[in-house]
């Protein structure tokens, strides 16, 4: 769908760097996805489940290492391009 919009560059520019994006479109589109996946993973979470902690953490494949998915790097914030480790 085409439309104009009115964008700040700066925001636009800082957000096409740290997405890693080709374009000024895919920048937008990640950041609609992830805002989009955001929402709905609060909207699951925030459902009661009836689910007691131990229920939960059996619920996760128990291989999962997430901090294998981690990336540090050097910003404000603590937070770099979302990259996962090729296996």
């Amino acid at each position: 769908m085409k439309m104009t919009l009115n964008i700040d560059d700066a925001l636009l520019e800082r957000v096409v760097a740290f997405t890693g994006a080709k374009t000024k479109t895919e920048a937008i589109d990640i950041a609609l996805r992830e805002i989009d996946r955001r929402s709905r993973l609060a909207e699951v979470l925030g459902r009661d489940r009836g689910l007691t902690a131990r229920d939960w953490r059996e619920a996760f494949e128990p291989d999962y290492d997430v901090e294998s998915f981690r990336v540090a790097e050097d910003t404000p914030h603590g937070h770099g391009p979302a990259t996962r480790p090729r296996r």
